[in-house]
């Protein structure tokens, strides 16, 4: 079988003088829960180049046969604007030629651009895991690097446990280093593998070791002590020119060093433009996308790409950011493609629903006292245990009910009832010897509503209580509302909330609804988890017709 055509070259190649170097679809694969397909690994190279990396390391061809189809594959699918791929592999064996030693052929095999080999740099390692000498480990080094660069390739050497080798014998890993530069190496990098140092520790190994041996460094961190990044940015200040990460941080253990806050570290808080400058706005589309295909929920609290980095909570911070954002903002968000958003709790003041309400557009210019009264309500709602955070739509209700008026913002109309309840109901039924199943139990629910004055009844069946609910509302309201038949229930989630001096527990409801195109969020409390879920429904219909209607009757 022949050799995969040699990689199509990015439009544009990576500068030179700084590495960004991504190792998402190799160690950071290696985080407990994640599994890539070679479609997903496909999909994630193009996310990375999409943010200006300048090289993606694709995995360990020869070792894995996903790895060795994903290189494969790549050659023919990936067309990459910025990065070049990195095949990953070991060096020589030791005692083996390197002419047949099957590893290394098959870093030739994937016929990328870059290698980028692993080697032990931590005299322990050599003896009590390879089992050999420390000079046949150098030569193993020398000889690998040396075969790889006469057969056209990039080296790259990453120096395993290099620090904990250092604390050991800060002499050897200078050794290593020196064998790979002999054999045409372009970058050692040094591996903070165990993930044990702290920035201060490793700013003086990497300063050290720079002067001593003129190499160019590189600087790869774990996460164990969660300073990776923070000991990534040391080793730069340091003086090294290649940065490898993974994007949010993935990994095994504690995790790698994240590559978005280090691109966001060093263009935005050093000064150095390490990517396209148009692809610095990329951050977070692209974390959130990585997340989804690693079926990971995004980390809310992720530095600058989480939906919490620029959120603000405390009254005090509201004030100050109304009359500047940058007042309590160390970046504007917009600058990696984030949001800022005020977050309305018992904690909130004026300022903060004055700015909240700018965020979900709404003018409250010449409503001072409406605004006053919404302060007033979330302190006591709160308290019972209501959370506006996750529910925007519930809070731009109650703000729009609180003014009474028709406020513009191309959603007119006051914020009225849809409907008047006379009752709901709600039965469970078990069903041990029923056609449906045995064991089956069956949720009904029934309403009865009064909508322009006319009466309303619907009964519907539900595979829960709340589901029949949500099918019986929907029922009643789609005669006179018939733009509520292209809503759907998209999420439900219930938390227990304990109860005040020890008595009975309080139940929250948030339940997320989408029209197709967008998704909002409504809450709903009470002592009852129906009542609850009542509530939160009714906010979400009522949400969604304001938006889809454009108008609602007045109350």
């Amino acid at each position: 079988m022949s050799p995969p055509s040699p990689p199509r070259q990015p439009q544009t190649l990576p500068d030179d003088s700084f590495h960004v170097f991504d190792t998402t679809l190799r160690d950071g694969a290696q985080r407990e829960g994640i599994t890539y397909s070679v479609n997903d690994k496909l999909a994630v190279a193009r996310l990375l180049d999409d943010v200006g990396v300048g090289f993606i390391e694709g995995g360990w061809p020869g070792a894995m046969p996903k790895d060795t189809e994903f290189f494969d594959r790549a050659h023919d699918e990936l067309d990459l604007r910025h990065a070049q791929l990195v095949a990953f592999g070991s060096t020589r064996k030791a005692a083996v030629d390197v002419r047949t030693d099957k590893q290394v052929q098959a870093l030739l095999a994937a016929n990328t651009p870059v290698v980028c080999l692993v080697a032990k740099s931590d005299i322990r390692h050599v003896k009590r895991a390879l089992r050999t000498t420390l000079e046949e480990n150098l030569a193993m080094v020398r000889d690998t690097v040396e075969y790889l660069v006469g057969e056209g390739r990039r080296v790259f050497l990453d120096c395993e446990h290099f620090f904990d080798g250092y604390a050991v014998d800060p002499d050897y890993g200078l050794r290593v280093l020196d064998a790979a530069f002999r054999g045409g190496a372009d970058v050692g990098v040094l591996c903070d593998t165990n993930g044990g140092s702290l920035p201060m520790g490793l700013g003086r190994i990497v300063a050290d070791i720079k002067q001593r041996g003129g190499f160019r460094l590189g600087i790869h961190c774990q996460d164990d002590t969660w300073c990776a990044v923070a000991n990534t940015l040391a080793a730069v200040e340091a003086g090294v020119t290649h940065v490898q990460g993974t994007a949010n941080g993935y990994g095994e253990r504690a995790g790698n060093a994240d590559t978005f806050a280090i691109i966001a570290g060093l263009v935005t808080k050093m000064n150095r433009p390490v990517v396209p400058p148009e692809c610095l706005t990329e951050l977070v589309r692209v974390s959130h996308a990585i997340a989804e295909l690693a079926n990971i929920a995004p980390n809310t609290h992720q530095p600058y790409v989480g939906s919490s980095a620029f959120a603000h909570k405390a009254g005090l911070h509201a004030s100050a950011i109304k009359v500047s954002p940058k007042l309590y903002n160390h970046l504007d968000p917009e600058v990696v493609g984030n949001d800022m958003r005020i977050l309305v709790t018992e904690m909130a003041g004026r300022a903060s629903i004055e700015l909240k309400g700018k965020e979900l557009g709404v003018d409250l210019e010449g409503y001072g006292d409406a605004v006053g009264r919404v302060v007033d309500r979330v302190k006591v709602l709160e308290a019972e245990g209501w959370s506006f955070e996750a529910a925007d739509a519930s809070f731009e209700l109650l703000l729009r009910s609180e003014m009474g008026a028709e406020m513009g913002s191309g959603l007119d109309g006051v914020v009225g009832p849809i409907f008047e309840l006379e009752s709901y109901r709600v039965i469970v039924e078990h069903r041990p010897n029923s056609d449906v199943g045995n064991g089956s139990v069956i949720s009904e629910a029934t309403v009865k509503l009064f909508v322009n004055g006319e009466r309303i009844i619907a009964t519907r069946e539900g595979n829960g209580p709340v589901n029949a609910l949500d099918s019986a509302l929907r029922s009643a309201l789609t005669q006179p509302y018939p733009q509520l038949a292209h809503l759907e229930l998209a999420d439900y989630k219930v938390r227990i909330l304990e109860g005040k001096l020890g008595t009975d527990a309080v139940t929250r409801v948030l339940i997320e609804t989408t029209d197709g195109t967008s998704a909002w969020t409504t809450v709903g409390v009470h002592g009852n988890v129906i009542e609850a879920s009542w509530h939160a429904l009714v906010d979400a219909l009522t949400f969604g017709l304001r938006h889809r209607a454009g108008s609602l009757p007045s109350g």
